[in-house]
């Protein structure tokens, strides 16, 4: 049976983020919220986990899960050829609504789906999923609804398209956006957005002017 807690109480909040870490340490999913939307996660190196993940949101391994980090130092351990302005970025924009993918160090031992080689990966800016993040390490976190349904912006949203999927679910409130982050991809050589979210192309241009829009 899934179990609750409100972020808004102190205790509660305490008493949430010690059994969502456990349950990630077990294996479990958890529902976080994000600066973006409501996530589910799971522990990014458990592969179980993340099948599991899949599972809850009806997805196949053809849509790999991201993965948040709670410090932009954790990328020197997980991707590998980082481009100078793949930093530029993250000095930028980090903790906050910019997904960006890279290669991965190919030693990792997880399985996140098909994701040929490559990770998304993003810090976000909400004190709840960076204190999670900084307990568990690396989660797979992907947003906490069925596929093919609106994304959860409350933790009611996500309890009802999710159930007892999820062992813990963490109340922070309404997500300050509807948006998802924007998604850049730096392994084509030239960087290139993949989706306008919460970052517009402009925005992101006075960092990398060179950034290519949408197709």
């Amino acid at each position: 049976m899934s179990r609750r807690y409100d972020c808004s109480d102190a205790m509660d909040r305490g008493l949430g983020l010690r059994e969502a870490t456990g349950s990630i340490k077990r294996g479990d999913l958890v529902v976080l919220p994000t600066d973006t939307l409501y996530g589910i996660g799971a522990d990014a190196f458990t592969p179980h986990a993340v099948h599991a993940l899949l599972d809850a949101k009806g997805r196949g391994r053809n849509m790999p899960s991201p993965v948040l980090v709670g410090s932009p130092n954790t990328l020197h351990g997980l991707v590998t050829g980082f481009p100078e302005v793949g930093w530029e970025l993250v000095d930028a924009f980090w903790p906050g609504a910019l997904t960006i993918v890279a290669f991965h160090q190919p030693s990792l031992m997880w399985d996140l789906g098909d994701t040929r080689g490559t990770v998304a990966v993003r810090m976000p800016l909400h004190p709840v999923a960076i204190e999670l993040l900084t307990e568990t390490g690396p989660m797979a976190v992907s947003s906490a609804n069925r596929s093919g349904n609106p994304a959860a912006t409350t933790v009611d949203e996500a309890e009802a398209q999710l159930g007892d999927s999820v062992s813990v679910y963490l109340d922070g409130g309404s997500c300050p956006s509807t948006a998802p982050s924007s998604i850049v991809d730096l392994t084509a050589g030239r960087p290139r957005l993949l989706r306008e979210g919460a970052l517009s192309l402009e925005t992101l241009r006075e960092v990398v002017p060179d950034l290519e829009g949408v197709n």
